[in-house]
């Protein structure tokens, strides 16, 4: 092998290496950042086989169970449960709560599992609009008794439309 064609080997191997690492490290910051969404069900059963663990950051969705929600008088601490098919979670949260959070009501909290049905959530939003659910979800609440026929329907679409 001669030398000119052993330089530009080693360059090549070189930037081969260096962009290996960049894209090594950018991979590793995203997984960091990834919250996983999940339902109460998911959380409990698993999500395709697997189990969220203690400790993960994750998204929940579901519909706050009404007489449920506990408030600490002294402070801003409120904890409550949600459902969507199955089991419920308790979520507990910290903070000023949105204007459309209330019983029965669906919302997305971001936090940390801290037991197998327990999160320590340090957002909470509420749902907007009522009439809107996704069509998988929506499918699956389909005759759970605290959901009302109308409100798991697919989108914004009334009967007739």
């Amino acid at each position: 092998m001669n030398p000119r064609r052993q330089k530009r080997l080693m360059a090549v191997s070189a930037i081969l290496l260096v962009v290996g690492g960049a894209i090594s490290l950018m991979l590793y910051a995203l997984n960091q950042n990834i919250d996983l969404f999940y339902t109460p069900s998911e959380i409990i059963d698993g999500k395709e086989g697997k189990i969220p663990q203690v400790g993960q950051r994750l998204r929940i969705g579901g519909m706050v169970v009404p007489g449920t929600v506990i408030r600490d008088q002294q402070t801003l601490a409120v904890s409550f449960d949600l459902v969507d098919i199955g089991p419920a979670v308790t979520v507990s949260y910290q903070g000023i709560l949105p204007d459309l959070f209330r019983e029965g009501q669906g919302i997305v909290a971001t936090g940390v599992l801290t037991k197998n049905n327990h999160i320590d959530a340090h957002e909470v939003l509420a749902k907007h609009d009522e009439e809107y659910m996704p069509p998988e979800l929506a499918e699956k609440m389909k005759g759970i008794k605290h959901v009302k026929p109308e409100q798991a329907s697919y989108g914004n679409a009334k009967a007739g439309e």
